[in-house]
């Protein structure tokens, strides 16, 4: 299958527009800006929509990459060139009629040159050097050192879920540190989840066992002990009060979303976190309420329950731009 399929011969410089479009798509940061851009791209002539008709449907049949194929872990003065090369790639396995087409799914640019990360919908599970486990969410990535004073997980975006392990170090108790870009997190014998929210600049702890001090980078004050059963949110400046740990908050680790009377807009940024491009909720039905399991490695299937339970319908642009409006 290919874009030439019954037209002839294909410009190329349409194809590789395709193919960046499909890798913007693809890296999980798809604004409503550059859906503007890109319906106009799509609707310029019959040709491009042939183009990104077959662009899309390759990508739908293929999805990700084994390991290995897709994008390398990349040093910092790598990544552009090798950003360029993928494109390249991408755009002649589109516009070659007998080419298998490769997909990948691209990170956040945070992620590369991570040392562990995983990419939209993924999880992964690492145990350490000291035997403790660090569960990798959707979209996060991680370095870990380990040398003679202590054992450190810098945290570069993303969500964890940290099982600490005793220091098998023979008389030196290192301490375990988890660091993000707001603060460092003291491990205190316990089992925690670090996630970090970018856009508010802001980091969120929740301690499922033992307990783990929380130091904000620019605060003076002492740092803050969260035992089990308490979440708080921190900023480079300031701490939260602590609150209640919600029901469900590991359940990510085993594929799941739990949702109690939360509300639909709510729901549907959780989800968005686990598929590509953009998923919108129309403020109209924002404040529905949902309760539920839902299996987060389907997030069609999320949205084909939500539509069959709640007044609302599903508008899908692409498999990439997504609206949930009042039915």
């Amino acid at each position: 299958m290919s874009a030439a399929q019954g037209s002839g011969a294909v410009d190329p410089r349409l194809v590789n527009e395709a193919a960046q479009w499909l890798a913007r798509m693809h890296a999980g940061r798809f604004t409503e800006a550059d859906a503007l851009r890109w319906t106009q791209w799509r609707d310029q002539s019959p040709e491009h929509q042939r183009v990104w008709q077959s662009a899309e449907q390759l990508s739908a049949r293929f999805g990700a990459v084994p390991p290995g194929v897709g994008m390398p872990v990349l040093g910092r003065r790598r990544m552009l060139a090798n950003r360029r090369a993928l494109l390249r790639t991408v755009a002649l396995l589109l516009g070659a009629p007998s080419a298998a087409w490769i997909g990948y799914r691209a990170v956040p640019w945070q992620s590369l040159g991570a040392e562990y990360r995983t990419a939209t919908g993924e999880r992964r599970t690492i145990e350490l050097a000291d035997r403790s486990r660090v569960i990798l969410n959707t979209s996060t990535a991680i370095d870990v050192l380990f040398d003679a004073s202590q054992r450190l997980v810098r945290q570069r975006n993303g969500e964890i879920l940290v099982d600490t392990a005793p220091d098998p170090n023979a008389g030196f108790q290192r301490p375990f540190l988890v660091d993000t870009p707001q603060g460092r997190l003291r491990a205190l014998g316990t089992r925690f989840i670090v996630r970090v929210d970018e856009e508010a600049q802001r980091s969120r702890l929740v301690v499922l066992a033992g307990a783990v001090e929380v130091n904000p980078a620019r605060a003076s004050g002492a740092p803050v002990v969260v035992p089990a059963g308490r979440q708080i949110a921190f900023t480079a400046d300031a701490t939260s009060p602590l609150a209640p740990v919600a029901a469900g908050a590991e359940s990510w680790t085993q594929g799941v979303l739990y949702a109690e009377e939360m509300r639909l807009a709510d729901l549907l940024s959780e989800v968005g976190r686990y598929r590509s491009g953009v998923l919108r909720c129309d403020p109209v039905v924002a404040g529905l309420r949902v309760s539920g399991a839902f299996q987060l490695d389907d997030t069609d299937r999320i949205l084909s329950v939500l539509a069959q339970t709640l007044p609302v319908r599903v508008d899908a642009r692409t498999r990439y731009w997504v609206t949930v409006t009042a039915r």
